[in-house]
């Protein structure tokens, strides 16, 4: 019998796991809560163990079209000097660099003719018992499936309905994220430029066409909630008063935006990813960085499990003990990539840059 499994978001680990379960015989739903693709256009990578896994989809041209053009990544001293200059790591066969956004519209294009995707809702209960799992939605009627997914990111619906709240998984890390496209092309439309001060970071990112700016700043943040986007803007301009360079012209970009992404980078720590017919994969399982791995992550991940699911006794176990080799190095590197990416101090600052310099394709 035809499996039915339902998927708790469509971004990239839900439409990957999407494309697989249904060329794997099963049956997939996909439940998103915003009313059509959601949007994020900071970069990330496809690299490593994902690569094999686009290559299957037959999506590579397309990735490569929506690629970023970044070569090369100019630091800023605080007076707005150029310290140095590093090549970005060389693409290695397949692998690209490109806007989430654009990486998530691919992934749900390639599994939309064969997944059933339900926009606008989400699950608010979960009943399951031995054979089954009764989900209740916001908008559409009850339904029954033979598993749940949650691939429903950082504040994942499934995780806390299923597992617990938030607060006893997740990780914040002191660390904040904001992001925002242009709408038009960048100046340097070959070179990221990150500006530095003490524990903040301004970087502009070219893409194709386009360019877009993020701040990631180290605060401390009372009562976050992730969906407040009037408190977001004040928060990044809270952190960014006084700051010199382009910041107050990016500030005011960012400020008028309607499209932004806001949020706490946090590590997302789970004795175990799967309860009875109810799992997790890509960020709800295991959010693990700072600078683009987690989409690699997720990617693999969802063809780990979908694999993992033609043997179904064990299925969840075999999937959680493959995967968690990837993410686990990753986790461990968080701190070390913050330390790169926004020393506390100038001394960490000048070291920095003079270790850029130094390193090997740096000047």
């Amino acid at each position: 019998m035809t499996k039915n499994v339902l998927i708790s978001g469509a971004g990239v680990a839900g439409s990957t796991l999407a494309y697989w379960l249904a060329r794997n015989g099963f049956k997939p739903t996909v439940v998103e809560r915003s009313a059509g693709r959601r949007s994020s256009g900071n970069p990330v990578d496809v690299r490593g163990p994902a690569v094999p896994v686009v290559q299957a989809m037959g999506i590579v041209p397309r990735l490569r079209d929506a690629a970023t053009t970044s070569r090369r990544i100019r630091l800023l001293a605080g007076d707005g000097r150029q310290v140095a200059t590093v090549r970005m790591p060389s693409n290695k066969g397949d692998e690209v660099e490109i806007p989430r956004d654009d990486l998530a519209g691919i992934l749900y294009e390639a599994a939309r003719d064969d997944a059933e995707f339900l926009f606008d809702d989400t699950i608010t209960e979960l009943r399951q018992d031995g054979d089954g799992v009764d989900v209740t939605f916001g908008r559409a009627a009850p339904r029954r499936f033979d598993l749940v997914v949650g691939a429903d990111g950082l504040h994942s619906t499934v995780r806390r309905i299923a597992f617990g709240p938030e607060h006893d998984f997740v990780r914040p890390t002191g660390i904040h994220v904001a992001t925002t496209s242009f709408g038009e092309p960048a100046d340097h439309p070959e070179d990221v430029i990150l500006y530095n001060t003490p524990g903040r970071l301004v970087g502009i990112h070219p893409s194709r066409g386009t360019g877009g700016v993020a701040f990631i700043f180290r605060a401390e943040v009372d009562g976050f909630d992730h969906r407040d986007l009037v408190r977001h803007k004040r928060i990044v301009a809270e952190a960014y008063a006084g700051v010199g360079w382009r910041v107050p012209e990016l500030l005011d970009r960012f400020r008028a935006a309607e499209d932004v992404f806001f949020d706490a980078v946090s590590l997302v720590d789970l004795p175990s990813w799967s309860r009875g017919r109810i799992t997790l994969v890509g960020d709800a399982a295991s959010c693990v960085s700072l600078l683009g791995d987690g989409s690699s992550l997720a990617i693999a991940g969802a063809h780990t499990l979908a694999g993992a699911l033609l043997a179904p006794d064990g299925a969840f176990a075999r999937y959680e003990t493959a995967h968690r080799r990837l993410v686990r190095p990753k986790q461990r590197a968080v701190g070390l990539s913050a330390a790169l990416l926004l020393p506390r101090t100038r001394l960490g600052l000048a070291t920095r840059n003079l270790a850029a310099r130094l390193w090997p394709g740096g000047r």
